[in-house]
């Protein structure tokens, strides 16, 4: 896809107990009114994919030099799988090539349907159903596929927030057949959770979005709504956003899902969509939001899949998916490991780890200390993000007339602070000492160079900025 997207999750079991009316051109199947399901688990584990192009990727070059980070960073971690190639025989066994082995290793996929008629109005991710009839056969075959365990759906991202291309009898036809999918999909699987378009914080304003929300069925067929599907929108304005278009629609049984695969540093300063330079990972995928309202922090578009600009839309670039993970602003919480081909590696993914969670909050700038070889290199700590019980850490490394090859930083804690995950390091917390080294791809920093890695942490009454010390 390309432009401006969006996700969420949680809600109702869609249940049809009545029959089905014909209405508006297209064959709408329109749900009596759904009874309540339990919130999506705070403890929800979601599915990594074994056949990603990310992951085709790492298997194939194990000798790039990029390929540690890559594989480390997001390899390892849960993504949206794409369902946007019109092959209507195979559907069914496509969706159930991801939710069998899902069920069987006891996580939950995130399916991303993008297969209605006029996508992307006709731009770089163009394509979907020759038309509406043949659209709702094709979900029909989808949600066959789709088992009785849980999964969250994204709902065809941009179709709500991109309509500048359809006249009035195609928004008609398209608003018909996005609720009789949300309507198809839980009499299919009561478990799912359907998330519907949202666009993002900086497109439409939070009334109009929920205008047409609505219009598409959310508040009968749907769970909630997904923001910032392949955009860079910063995770604070979007939960922002997410609320407010909540409140408009004015359901308590809504929830929301934000993509994070690519707002780590927020977008461009020109607020270029397609393939921008300089850009990070977000906050890793997980259920663990610590909000009532925000139902995940979800990666639904795959980070390295192109916009358009800087491979086809849609195809793996190995550059893209490095420079993220370079720039990542905040790797998060995860869910406890990865599945590969059914069988699950518990633990985190890139370093060391104990207890704890992680939500959203504020921010708030931490303190600096120098030490270490040479004089030239310092290491600064900085708080980046607290919400009160837990936080997000930073440690930049910066070396200014001399060099390192290897390092190790430390520092202990005056409080309760536990460290649950950190990223582009290995980490070990011994009491209330955190000890952080490299992970070999980033050991070397070089006169005039930095390296960053971070953290997050639980903890209760004060958080002073402790002293670090670099070796």
């Amino acid at each position: 896809m390309s432009r401006n997207p969006y996700l969420s999750l949680r809600r109702r079991l869609s249940v049809v107990v009545g029959g089905v009316l014909v209405l508006l051109a297209g064959v709408l199947t329109l749900a009596l009114p759904q009874q309540a399901a339990a919130d999506l688990p705070s403890g929800t584990s979601f599915y990594r994919d074994p056949n990603s192009q990310v992951a085709r990727w790492t298997a194939a070059n194990q000798g790039d030099s990029r390929h540690a980070v890559i594989s480390q960073v997001i390899d390892s971690r849960p993504q949206g799988i794409w369902f946007s190639s019109y092959r209507p025989s195979t559907v069914t066994a496509d969706v159930r090539a991801v939710t069998d082995p899902a069920a069987a290793a006891g996580r939950t996929p995130v399916l991303v349907v993008y297969q209605l008629p006029y996508r992307d109005c006709g731009g770089a991710s163009s394509g979907g159903a020759p038309d509406h009839a043949a659209y709702d056969r094709w979900i029909d075959g989808f949600a066959a596929g789709l088992g009785d365990d849980p999964v969250v759906v994204i709902l065809e991202p941009d179709s709500l927030a991109l309509t500048t291309c359809l006249d009035s009898s195609q928004l008609a036809g398209r608003n018909a057949s996005l609720s009789r999918a949300g309507s198809v999909i839980h009499a299919a699987n009561p478990n799912a959770r359907v998330y519907y378009d949202a666009g993002h914080s900086a497109w439409h304003s939070p009334s109009a979005m929920a205008s047409r929300l609505r219009a598409a069925g959310v508040t009968t067929n749907g769970d909630g709504i997904v923001s910032n599907v392949s955009n860079y929108r910063t995770t604070s304005d979007e939960v922002v956003y997410a609320k407010a278009v909540l409140g408009q629609l004015g359901d308590a049984d809504l929830g929301a899902v934000i993509d994070t695969s690519r707002n780590g540093r927020g977008p461009a300063a020109d607020s270029e969509w397609c393939d921008p330079p300089g850009r990070g990972l977000g906050r890793a995928p997980t259920a663990n939001t610590g909000d009532s309202q925000i139902d995940a922090f979800l990666w639904v578009k795959p980070p390295g899949e192109a916009d358009g600009c800087a491979a086809a839309a849609g195809q793996f670039s190995a550059q893209v998916a490095y420079e993220l993970a370079l720039n990542a602003g905040d790797g998060g919480e995860t869910d406890g490991g990865a599945t590969v081909g059914g069988e699950t590696d518990g633990g985190t993914t890139d370093g060391g780890a104990t207890d704890g969670g992680a939500t959203i909050g504020g921010s708030a700038d931490g303190g600096t200390t120098d030490g270490g070889t040479g004089g030239g290199c310092t290491a600064e700590y900085r708080v980046i993000n607290d919400w009160g019980s837990g936080f997000t850490g930073e440690v930049t490394i910066t070396c200014d007339g001399d060099s390192l090859s290897g390092w190790t930083v430390s520092w202990t804690f005056s409080g309760n602070q536990r460290l649950s995950q950190a990223w582009n390091s290995t980490c070990t917390q011994q009491g209330t000492t955190v000890t952080c080294r490299d992970s070999g791809w980033n050991g070397t920093v070089p006169d005039g160079g930095s390296v960053t890695f971070g953290f997050n942490a639980t903890y209760t009454g004060s958080n002073p900025t402790p002293v670090i010390v670099l070796n």
